[in-house]
């Protein structure tokens, strides 16, 4: 598969969005490239060819793969994410946990741009026209992403959007089934491989609904079961690294942006909706 995110998405991002796609040596290669950057800008096709030990062929197809004409133009975004990066230093942490914690943000806050990356106008605009105008909505999250699809389900309805979500996974896959043509299932999945997921997935699909997924990989399970997908890369930098330093913090910043875009779309219905939330929070706040 090849990306077909925004030309401006860092190469970086679209490494972590499509390594799990890419066939063996190709991942071989991206994978090479990702860990080591100021290696790959200085070396030519057949260079990096006989360091990874695959054809030059490989090496340009990789590259391909990944949006570029070939390896010089992949030589030249990956010479721009070096000057895009927060330098080395800033990110060292002192020794104490406040300064890691410190080194920890500055390092997320340097890579949010890869957030976005991976949308287009295209997809966003289907993606919020679905959800605006379904009869129902089922949020479906499992494993790590859980927290972020109970966390959204409760954003839409306050957005005057009525949306369920359903932690126990045979009530998921019921619920799924008897969604119907004008529903939709929403599904939240970092990795895009949760079974579970996958299950409540294909009962949705044979209910006739429409399959919404917000994933950080490109291609995987979920994107192939799903009519729409957002591709929200992980932050960082490998595949590898991602699956030793999970992080759902990409995709909740963008599905909370997406609320915020179908309060918008929504126009009086939306303000409407967020009047109604004040005033319910303004009631139910005394001081001491």
């Amino acid at each position: 598969m090849a990306w077909t995110g925004s030309a401006d998405a860092p190469l970086t991002a679209r490494i972590t969005a499509l390594a799990p796609s890419l066939h063996p040596g190709e991942r071989r290669v991206a994978e090479a490239i990702a860990n080591d950057l100021s290696t790959a800008v200085e070396r030519t096709a057949q260079e990096a060819a006989e360091a990874i030990g695959v054809g030059r062929a490989t090496v340009v197809r990789t590259a391909q793969a990944l949006g570029y004409e070939g390896y010089p133009q992949l030589r030249v975004a990956a010479a721009r994410d070096l000057a895009l990066r927060t330098t080395d230093a800033s990110l060292l942490a002192d020794g104490t946990i406040l300064g890691s914690l410190r080194a920890s943000s500055e390092r997320f806050a340097s890579r949010l741009g890869h957030t976005l990356s991976g949308l287009t106008e295209e997809g966003l605009q289907a993606f919020v026209g679905a959800l605006d105008e379904a009869a129902r909505v089922l949020v479906i999250a499992n494993g790590l992403s859980s927290p972020l699809g109970l966390d959204l389900a409760l954003r839409l309805n306050a957005a005057g959007r009525p949306a369920e979500h359903l932690s126990d996974a045979l009530a998921q896959r019921i619920a799924a089934r008897q969604l119907g043509a004008d529903a939709v299932c929403l599904v939240v999945s970092g990795s895009g491989a949760n079974e579970t997921t996958l299950a409540a997935m294909t009962s949705a699909q044979a209910s006739g609904c429409r399959v919404l997924a917000i994933t950080s990989f490109a291609q995987s399970a979920v994107t192939d079961l799903a009519d729409t997908a957002l591709i929200v890369p992980a932050v960082n930098d490998t595949f590898q690294d991602e699956l030793l330093h999970t992080s759902r913090a990409a995709l909740m910043l963008v599905t909370e942006a997406l609320v915020d875009a179908l309060l918008t779309r929504r126009g009086d219905r939306g303000r409407d909706a967020r009047a109604s939330v004040l005033e319910v929070l303004g009631s139910s706040i005394r001081e001491s």
